[in-house]
């Protein structure tokens, strides 16, 4: 019973997307071995190319042992404007096994259950693997949020439990309330979106009213999903912490990504020697003290 939800999904994931977003995701995906080209985050949204684009390179191969995904900094000129995005590269396999639950990430799911686009694929046949993927990411998504959520209530009220719930058990500095604007930013995206995705992994509900549910989780059913929760909760937070000290040592172009950051958020230029894009970490505070002084100098 997905066909309702993956045409919904993919359907979304066709959304209109800009030229030069397109034109970048393609030159991200000439490596032979690329798939497909997500384009996620608040740009996505608002449409805007300041600031950092978000995108996930998915590749063909088997799922990944290890800590994922490989994260990268890139800058193109496109158009006459210089565009910049951070990049998150795994296989479809990986990403795929990962919406579905079946591993101890919780970003996938709770991350792609929101607005994305593909903004490149290969084929019909890896844009069909994508729009499989993401379906699993908010059947994912769906079944935690009925677990954890009210008896009866709208559908917001349990992807806002959902929400709580994933940014407590991640290593994330969110604001309070941040569940609040991801839902008021993409009411289309979220009506309707939780009935199709419990419809679809066989969960049934009744509906009261004033669009409020009332989902039927059998109790031995939802037992089994609190319990493969609370295992992920308990290794949220040191699972995401490791991956972040492994980006902070990995993340390919972190010196040029760092000193963009630097340069728009301080307005201290910085200069970006070879020395310290080989040693990104080593050469931090150096820079720090540089921008400090130059800040005093300023005053």
């Amino acid at each position: 019973m997905t066909d309702g939800l993956e045409a919904r999904v993919a359907t979304a994931l066709a959304r209109p997307v800009d030229p030069a977003v397109r034109a970048f995701a393609a030159e991200l995906a000439d490596g032979g071995q690329a798939l497909a080209v997500l384009f996620y985050g608040s740009n996505l949204r608002t449409g805007s190319l300041e600031g950092v684009l978000d995108f996930y390179v998915l590749l063909s191969g088997p799922v990944e042992s290890g800590i994922w995904p490989r994260v990268s900094y890139h800058e193109r000129e496109i158009g006459g404007t210089v565009l910049r995005a951070k990049v998150a590269t795994m296989t479809l396999a990986t990403f795929r096994a990962a919406a579905a639950g079946e591993t101890l990430d919780t970003t996938i799911w709770a991350r792609f259950v929101q607005p994305s686009a593909l903004a490149w694929s290969r084929d019909a046949a890896a844009a069909a693997g994508v729009a499989e993927a993401v379906s699993a990411a908010a059947c994912t998504a769906a079944r935690l949020a009925v677990a954890l959520g009210p008896a009866n209530a709208a559908p917001d009220a349990f992807w806002r439990a959902l929400f709580r719930a994933t940014y407590a058990a991640e290593f994330r500095f969110e604001k309070v309330g941040r569940e609040e604007s991801i839902l008021a930013a993409n009411r289309e995206h979220f009506d309707g979106l939780l009935p199709l995705a419990l419809i679809a992994q066989g969960i049934d509900y009744g509906r009261g009213p004033q669009g409020t549910i009332a989902p039927r989780l059998a109790p031995a059913r939802k037992a089994q999903v609190l319990r493969w929760w609370r295992r992920r909760r308990r290794f949220g937070r040191p699972y995401n912490l490791v991956r972040l000290v492994r980006a902070s040592t990995t993340f390919d172009g972190a010196a040029r990504y760092a000193a963009w950051k630097i340069e728009r958020h301080t307005g201290v230029a910085v200069p970006l020697t070879p020395w310290r894009e080989r040693h990104p970490v080593l050469a931090a505070p150096g820079v720090l003290w540089k921008v400090w002084r130059a800040k005093r100098s300023r005053a």
